[in-house]
């Protein structure tokens, strides 16, 4: 009997630990244990060109960094005086910031592999996707039962989401991120701007007046759920109809009433002459996005993670990243509240580091200005799989390109029109990742991604 009730301790135990490991993944140990030496070494190469670069290029900014091979510490100099306060308690911004940079150079590179813009056939793939994913898409989606009504859910995104990307990884050579920083009416960056191959915009920020400030190319425009309701507003920016808008939020019923769908043309024109409501012309898409959890927050950083999904190389303008502010503004409004100006200057620099953007500002205005200490390709490349390894991600060290699928759908029917005309990086990518279409999956405890592959 006592041999019994033994066993039977231990199977409870052991049963309890396996469900544990289920929740929360496999130890720590375990993890590291598959890290090498030479893997170490070549995270600690990074950390220590990282903290070159920061005092190198960031205009006062130094980087600490200590044993632990991912953490570094961007500190502010000590005279520098923080505005923005924490609504919630009160307190003034701190003048240092902890980063992990096996995190930021694992996360970036799933981003440069992944599509942004969310698809049917990502919301089909995605076990129970319409269930548990698609209604919270949608505005007042909590009215929807968690799509009960699979046809209603359809209908409401119908608009907005289409069979597969329209977008794909290095389809876009050099592309520059507009900030709306009042920072930008103290350089005239409009002629370099516009010479981009295409040009990322944020929410309301008008062009017709600062040109010359700003520039007049219109490619791509991410809104956040304020603009997002005035789409009509945001498309009289345009006037062409054919600047792309890209939501971060939800669909909701005032954006269906503007978008206007082409197989619908003389319906809506028929309901316009009605209502007086005139559908907008431009292309809609909700944003599908990584995880960055806290470390970084923002239209900005989301139009960034944008650019860098589409894009060979990003050049972010206009987002108050010098030191010595004195206000938040914007170029085209008065003072106003806004993020955390110090937090947000430290996070791109790191990203500056990291060889992912190349920052414009009123003290970095020369176009030709060469960033130091950037880490190069194969240092990255080390860097990035010796990360994996260390965090436990999907497919840690292994060279093929689809390492990273935790799920994996096949792709019967071929509803998309293929993009004509892709720039040679774009089809080489193709080629690489084998045709498949990779997304990043919201709170994969690996990082996961899911990925559409050719049937055959």
């Amino acid at each position: 009997m006592k041999v019994l009730k033994l066993g039977l301790v231990f199977a409870l135990a052991f049963s309890v630990s396996a469900i544990l490991i289920y929740i929360g993944g496999a130890p720590t140990s375990d993890k590291r244990s598959r890290v090498s030496s030479h893997d170490l070494s070549s995270l600690r190469s990074l950390q220590l060109g990282f903290q070159k670069c920061v005092s190198a290029n960031g205009l006062g900014l130094q980087a600490q960094i200590g044993n632990d091979h991912c953490k570094v510490t961007i500190e502010f100099p000590r005279d520098t005086v923080p505005k923005w306060k924490d609504p919630k308690t009160g307190e003034l911004e701190g003048l240092s910031f902890d980063f992990d940079l096996c995190e930021a150079v694992a996360t970036w590179e799933q981003v440069r592999n992944s599509t942004t813009i969310l698809t049917k056939e990502f919301i089909d793939a995605l076990p129970n996707g319409w269930e548990e994913y698609a209604w919270r898409r949608i505005n007042k989606g909590i009215n929807l039962n968690r799509c009960e009504n699979k046809t209603l859910c359809l209908e409401k995104l119908s608009l907005v989401l289409p069979e597969r990307p329209p977008f794909v990884p290095r389809q876009f050579g050099r592309c520059a991120v507009i900030g709306n920083s009042g920072d930008l009416l103290k350089t005239k960056f409009g002629k370099e701007i516009d010479d981009y191959d295409a040009v990322v915009r944020e929410n309301g920020a008008p062009i017709q007046d600062y040109t010359e400030f700003v520039g007049s190319k219109r490619t791509f425009r991410l809104l956040n759920r304020g603009s997002a309701k005035a789409l009509d507003k945001v498309a009289e920016l345009d006037g062409t109809g054919k600047e792309v808008l890209i939501v971060k939020t939800t669909i909701h019923d005032i954006m269906n009433k503007m978008i206007r769908d082409p197989t619908l043309d003389k319906l809506l024109s028929v309901i316009a002459v009605e209502t007086s409501e005139i559908p907008i012309q431009n292309p809609v898409y909700l944003m599908l996005g990584a995880s960055f959890g806290s470390a970084a927050k923002g239209t900005g950083l989301k139009a960034l993670e944008f650019a860098l999904s589409v894009c060979d190389s990003v050049d972010m303008y206009g987002f108050t990243v010098d030191p010595g502010y004195k206000e938040w503004t914007r170029y085209f409004s008065e003072s106003r509240q806004g993020h955390t100006p110090l937090h947000g200057r430290a996070y791109y620099q790191m990203m500056e580091c990291l060889g992912l953007i190349k920052i414009h500002s009123p003290m970095r205005a020369n176009a030709n200005r060469a960033v130091k200490w950037l880490p190069s390709q194969n240092t990255l490349i080390a860097a990035r799989i010796a990360a994996e390894k260390l965090l436990g991600r999907m497919g840690a060290g292994s060279e093929n390109p689809l390492r990273a699928c935790s799920i994996v759908k096949k792709r019967y029917e071929q509803k998309f029109t293929e993009i004509s005309n892709l720039r040679t990086p774009a089809v080489e990518h193709q080629k690489y990742v084998e045709d498949a279409t990779m997304y990043p999956l919201e709170h994969s405890p690996e990082h996961g991604m899911l990925c559409s592959v050719p049937e055959g």
